[in-house]
């Protein structure tokens, strides 16, 4: 079953939120193509460990190291349908 996608990007905007120290007011003006790695000055690559630890224990989710690439962290969009299609599993 697909999760709510907006439900699940509310969750990920909080956990960005959390994980990066950012506002919660910037973080709810994230949309599909907000760029993330690369543009994000928080999120660095000790960050992305973070997150990727956070998503795994908030989410229910296993992160596979080779999963973690430019697809994934490039924009907002693509992190949620990430974290959309491992809850579809």
């Amino acid at each position: 079953m697909q999760p709510d996608r907006p439900a699940l990007s509310d969750d990920i905007r909080s956990l960005l939120s959390d994980v990066l120290g950012i506002a919660q007011d910037r973080a709810a003006t994230f949309t599909d193509t907000t760029e993330l790695f690369g543009s994000l000055p928080e999120l660095d690559s000790m960050a992305v460990a973070n997150l990727l630890a956070e998503l795994e224990d908030r989410m229910g989710i296993i992160v596979e190291a080779d999963e973690v690439d430019g697809d994934m962290l490039g924009t907002f969009g693509g992190l949620v349908d990430f974290v959309s299609r491992k809850l579809s599993r």
